[in-house]
C-alpha cells in the first residue's frame, strides 16, 4: 500500500504534516492523482529517501 505522505517525505514529515497530506488525498481524491501516486511510489522505493 502506498499514499500520498509516503511518496512525499516519509519519515522526515511530522505527524501533522502526514496527516494534512492524508487529509488532502480524501479530499481532492481522484483517478489521475491514484497514477501520480503509483509513479512517485517507484521512485521512492528506488530512491529510499525518507526511510528510516
Amino acid at each position: 500500500m502506498t499514499g500520498l505522505w509516503q511518496v512525499s517525505g516519509r519519515s522526515d514529515l511530522t505527524w501533522d504534516e502526514s496527516v494534512r497530506l492524508d487529509l488532502s488525498y480524501v479530499e481532492n481524491w481522484s483517478i489521475t492523482g491514484d497514477l501520480v501516486i503509483l509513479f512517485k511510489t517507484a521512485k521512492a522505493v528506488m530512491s529510499s529517501s525518507g526511510a528510516y
